[in-house]
């Protein structure tokens, strides 16, 4: 990181005095879309990112529309972007005086195009643009200065207030906001089997597909020891011993069909009870576990969990 860019970045965007309040300085971490930050401050990083960057070009859509006018003032005279070709979007009418040319957009459209003084002596819409931004701001003079001396008193003071409020970290938790990953290392256990079985309910969807399973092997035992046994000892016709062995193998076909029926039944069942479970545990999470918790981790589980039921059911299948 080239440390002297990254201070004069700070500087430029007014954010210096933030790093200090921040309790962990510029390593605090702000949350899912900055939850915890105000709009100008969001703002303010932003321009600060591409004020490092040192680009040739830049462009900026509305910067101003989230910070107070003396934020905006600084922003705007910044030494940063003096040898930079800036293309400014802005409502702001009193910067309009400082730039080296202006467009003005009608409808999507480029209606007119000139300096600060030209497009004034046209007497068009920019002019009356700037005349009602002038007198709005002669009203506000006016009516500020015929108010009372308490509320005079008072009116610095709430500026001041809201002036603070966009760099107040009061309400900044004294930890990191977002938790760690709790990950568990080692064996499944016994317990997670239990479990298994315990939340679909299939104690005799278990017992049966072990029986189906026995029964299974049984008969391709019995059906291979049948038919080695018979055509040694030769004391049978070949029409019973190829109608035995016809039938131990279809019955032995019917029961591994049960077995798959039920095993797979019992695995969608316990699949569907786990993911219900877990999204019911994600809708009625307090928001602390969504401030606390980014939005990536929250998907990369579920997803998890999806693929992880898909899996269980077809190798049950």
């Amino acid at each position: 990181m080239r440390s002297s860019e990254y201070e004069r970045a700070l500087k430029c965007c007014a954010l210096d005095k933030d790093m200090e309040n921040f309790p962990h300085g510029d390593l605090t971490e702000i949350g899912q879309r900055g939850l915890n930050m105000s709009g100008g401050q969001k703002q303010r990083i932003q321009l600060a990112r591409a004020v490092y960057s040192d680009a040739d070009v830049y462009l900026l859509d509305d910067p101003f529309s989230a910070v107070d006018a003396h934020t905006a003032a600084t922003l705007f005279n910044m030494a940063a972007l003096e040898d930079k070709t800036v293309i400014l979007v802005t409502h702001q009418v009193e910067f309009l005086s400082k730039v080296d040319r202006i467009l003005v957009m009608e409808k999507g459209e480029i209606t007119q195009e000139g300096t600060y003084e030209e497009l004034l002596q046209f007497g068009t819409a920019f002019e009356q643009l700037v005349n009602a931004h002038q007198d709005s701001k002669t009203t506000l003079d006016s009516n500020v200065s015929n108010e009372g001396a308490m509320v005079q008193y008072q009116q610095p003071r709430l500026q001041q207030q809201g002036s603070d409020a966009e760099i107040s970290t009061g309400n900044l938790p004294s930890v990191q906001l977002t938790q760690e990953e709790e990950r568990e290392l080692g064996g499944a256990g016994l317990k997670t089997y239990k479990d298994y079985v315990s939340v679909s309910r299939g104690w005799f969807l278990l017992v049966l597909i072990v029986l189906t399973q026995c029964v299974f092997v049984a008969l391709q035992y019995l059906a291979t020891y049948w038919l080695a046994a018979t055509i040694q000892s030769r004391r049978f016709s070949v029409r019973i011993v190829v109608g035995v062995y016809a039938v131990m193998t279809t019955a032995s076909c019917l029961f591994a069909y049960v077995r798959s029926l039920v095993a797979a039944h019992f695995g969608l069942k316990a699949s569907r009870e786990f993911f219900s479970g877990f999204m019911d545990s994600v809708f009625k999470a307090p928001m602390l576990f969504f401030d606390s918790t980014p939005t990536g981790r929250i998907m990369t589980r579920v997803l998890r969990r999806i693929c992880a039921s898909w899996t269980s059911t077809s190798r049950l299948r």
